[in-house]
């Protein structure tokens, strides 16, 4: 025996030495049975009618989009000009005079009128109740406040030029919500800015309603040349605003002065309103030159935003009209 060290292999064997780690699942290995059965199971569930048409569905549709579901529902929004872009008709289902009608003006919009079985609806409409009509409506398109400014100011100075009641809306006016969560009331507000001439409604991105079918519905096709912004902080906006010569007037049951009569009504305005039950918050209601109020019975706790912001744009219009009188 020879002593001292000895000669080995020096790592030439070390991969034999290597483990293969894991044994794979009887179903992953291509010779075993339990892999073929498998197989055999995901062939029946491809095969499934249901989830055939789940996947028809997720091809056309996703859960962000913004639907309108039911005859009468789709039918309103088709006559007031909802923007859409899909009209889906349950197959074999029985027309009656709002299915004939519903289909007539789609055919004059261009929709893509896309025909679907009842499980490919119920995915679509995320729901039994669709009534075999739904429509998938497009996004609506929002205006940076930059754009809003640009263009009321623009139309100012046109209108500046004019004379007697053309001049009543030569001054940018704008209404800004704060708070206010419900479409129907959003849609209302935006109606009755189209009717008192406003320039334009600024929305915060948080905590507010979106132009959705449903408040579209209620403008009654109002939202169509009505631009509407929003804004990730509604105060700064405002304080933007007031830098170029706005001036802020907020509604608030504690105001001081009454709506219409705050002095400002006849100089570049946003008339900020809050949510029927919070009103303005702090910092919002902090940032306005003056906080006006409607006078209304003791009986009565407060208004509906939408109907305060009609009475208040009524308000301004009519002081604006007399200064020109």
């Amino acid at each position: 025996m020879k002593k001292g060290p000895t000669k080995g292999s020096g790592g030439k064997h070390r991969n034999k030495l290597r483990g293969k780690g894991p044994t794979p699942k009887a179903e992953d290995r291509v010779y075993h049975k339990a892999y073929k059965a498998k197989q055999a199971a995901q062939r029946r569930q491809a095969a499934d009618p249901r989830l055939a048409a789940r996947r028809r569905a997720d091809r056309f549709t996703s859960d962000s989009d913004d639907l309108v579901i039911g005859r009468n529902a789709v039918l309103e929004a088709l006559r007031v000009g909802v923007p859409a872009s899909q009209l889906y008709l349950a197959a074999r289902m029985e027309h009656d005079d709002r299915t004939r009608e519903i289909v007539r003006l789609a055919g004059q919009e261009g929709l893509n009128l896309l025909e679907a079985d009842r499980l490919e609806m119920n995915r679509i409409a995320r729901s039994s109740n669709h009534q075999g009509v739904v429509l998938k409506v497009q996004p609506y398109q929002y205006s940076s406040l930059q754009e809003l400014v640009d263009r009321a100011e623009k139309h100012a100075s046109a209108l500046s030029k004019a004379s007697g009641a053309a001049r009543v809306n030569a001054r940018p006016l704008f209404i800004a919500l704060d708070g206010v969560t419900d479409p129907q009331n959003l849609g209302a507000v935006i109606r009755s800015a189209a009717a008192f001439g406003a320039s334009g409604v600024i929305l915060p991105e948080r905590r507010s309603a979106s132009v959705t079918a449903a408040a579209w519905k209620v403008s009654a096709g109002a939202a169509a040349h009505m631009p509407v912004a929003r804004v990730v902080n509604l105060t700064k906006a405002i304080q933007g605003l007031k830098e170029r010569g706005y001036y802020a007037v907020g509604l608030a049951g504690e105001g001081q002065a009454i709506v219409g009569e705050t002095g400002f009504e006849t100089d570049p305005l946003i008339v900020v309103l809050g949510s029927e039950g919070k009103g303005l918050s702090r910092l919002v209601s902090e940032s306005c030159d003056a906080l006006a109020s409607i006078p209304i019975s003791s009986s009565v706790e407060s208004l509906n935003a939408s109907v305060a912001a009609g009475i208040s744009l009524y308000a301004v219009s009519t002081a604006r009209r007399k200064s020109v009188e």
